[in-house]
């Protein structure tokens, strides 16, 4: 039997990257999933690839900066799919070159609020569906600098810290309901995100070496190395797992 037959999963950021291959794997377990993003059009694109399990996944448009639209979201998952198993909150941006001093209140802003506050609002909003449904678990996406120092990246750095430090708290606030609380704290990841942000720093096929050798594994992560990770903490395989910040990131944070 798959390990998610009869689980609902609920993935932000879920139109790419981490999230879309999460989704992926989830499906291809037995879960049904709910894709949420901002990025209408590639939701939109995301569902196609998922055609294999077409009765099984919807997008459902979200900014998880907003209040609303993560009630909104969380509504619609229990009206479509009738239970809420697992949230992934997993979008986030990022923004490089910038020490604080050169970042300004409005990138700061957008940075903690898809980052962090989005974490929060749709955990908000997802926490009370689950401890009516008997429980569920949480697995947030911060990053290995919510463990350690990153140049040029200030306010991400701060974004994801705190994931880290509220996953715990989250953990230990509902452990009695029996809702668990993990985060991964992933390396480079091989997304449009980092792809991004190599185009930036000069050009994808010169950047990636270097990237890669910042691992001691002296390569990047693909995006469905990293949801297995997600998948293991929302099964029953890590059902005495609760407040970990795990690193999937070839090694990196043992430096």
């Amino acid at each position: 039997m798959n390990r998610f037959e009869g689980k609902v999963a609920l993935i932000t950021g879920g139109n790419s990257g981490i999230g879309l291959a999460a989704a992926r794997l989830f499906l291809e377990e037995g879960a049904k999933v709910v894709l949420a993003a901002r990025n209408e059009p590639r939701g939109r694109e995301a569902l196609q690839t998922l055609s294999f399990a077409a009765d099984r996944v919807i997008f459902i448009p979200c900014n998880v900066c907003i209040w609303e639209d993560c009630l909104l979201v969380v509504e619609q998952t229990i009206r479509v799919f009738g239970s809420l198993d697992v949230l992934f909150n997993n979008a986030g941006v990022v923004y490089i070159d910038r020490t604080v001093v050169n970042t300004s209140e409005e990138i700061w802003d957008e940075t903690i609020d898809v980052n962090l506050k989005g974490t929060y609002l749709m955990s908000r909003a997802a926490i009370p569906v689950m401890i009516q449904g008997g429980g569920g678990v949480i697995i947030n996406n911060a990053s290995v600098f919510g463990l350690v120092g990153g140049m040029g990246v200030a306010a991400y750095c701060a974004a994801k810290g705190g994931v880290v430090l509220l996953t715990k708290a989250m953990a230990l606030d509902h452990a009695d309901q029996n809702i668990r609380v993990n985060c991964i704290c992933p390396g480079s990841v091989d997304t449009p995100m980092l792809q991004g942000e190599m185009e930036e720093l000069g050009g994808i096929e010169k950047m990636r070496p270097l990237f890669a050798a910042r691992h001691p594994m002296n390569r990047i992560a693909s995006a469905e190395e990293v949801a297995q990770t997600v998948l293991f903490l929302a099964s029953d395989e890590a059902s005495f797992v609760t407040g970990a910040a795990l690193p999937v990131d070839g090694g990196r944070t043992a430096w």
